[in-house]
């Protein structure tokens, strides 16, 4: 019981930073995982486990999104759709990853969004949400399919990769943390049901880093509205390049 407690203690700390990260910017879980194996997860549990402070987290960062008036349902839709058959694929290939590969990998894609968010391509080519062309609506299809599979095979670095795939657009940061935190929360629902089913979630330990994932993405989703676009781009680049050189360096 003693070891429980300062593993939940640890674990609500470490979840609150991840929470907030993963609202405003996203690479939380790359905070929350290695934490998880250092406590005797194996990586597939680690991986299982660290979706339940996700669901959580998003639920909390929805409400509060929503309070602020900002709730793009029509554009969030689009996306998550796709996004649940792609988790469901990826979540049946979690079975095992090649650790080197993987951050190799993910060190490119969040150096790629690094570039995207310094040269900001909302100030040129902003449209309005509720006016998706058919070729575009087309493309975020396609997109969010590929986001879903990545993120259910794991959920590290699926947050660059939305504000990525968002940017492209011309959307607003702050509409696209909404947007984020809908698809996620319902693509998790998907992937949570995966490894529910091969036994690879440890509840307890999921349940006390989700208390730390909800307040912090709570928080993160009011200073998200009253920072606005520019703040949150200087906030993505940074963690961006922050998370992006550990996986290079190692």
């Amino acid at each position: 019981m003693d070891q429980f407690i300062w593993q939940a203690l640890l674990l609500i700390l470490v979840g609150g930073v991840a929470g907030f990260l993963n609202v405003l910017a996203g690479g939380g879980s790359l905070l929350t995982l290695p934490v998880l194996i250092f406590l005797g997860l194996p990586a597939s549990v680690a991986n299982g486990t660290n979706r339940v402070a996700i669901f959580f987290q998003n639920i909390f960062a929805i409400t509060g999104f929503k309070r602020q008036g900002i709730f793009p349902l029509r554009l969030a839709l689009l996306c998550t759709l796709p996004a649940l058959a792609g988790s469901f694929i990826g979540a049946r290939l979690a079975v095992d990853i090649d650790d080197q590969l993987f951050r190799k990998l993910l060190a490119g894609i969040m150096i790629g969004v690094l570039i995207l968010t310094l040269i900001d391509p909302v100030r040129r080519f902003r449209i309005k949400v509720d006016h998706i062309s058919r070729g575009r609506g087309v493309v975020l299809v396609i997109t969010f399919f590929l986001v879903g599979i990545y993120g259910g095979f794991v959920q590290a670095g699926v947050g660059f990769i939305i504000i990525s795939g968002l940017l492209v657009h011309g959307l607003d940061l702050v509409k696209i943390n909404a947007v984020k935190v809908i698809v996620i929360f319902c693509f998790t629902i998907m992937a949570l049901g995966v490894f529910a089913y091969h036994g690879q979630i440890d509840y307890g330990l999921g349940m006390a880093l989700a208390v730390g994932n909800s307040a912090g993405g709570w928080i993160a989703s009011h200073v998200a509205v009253s920072k606005g676009h520019d703040w949150i781009r200087r906030m993505v680049s940074l963690t961006v390049l922050i998370f992006a050189l550990k996986l290079l360096i190692g």
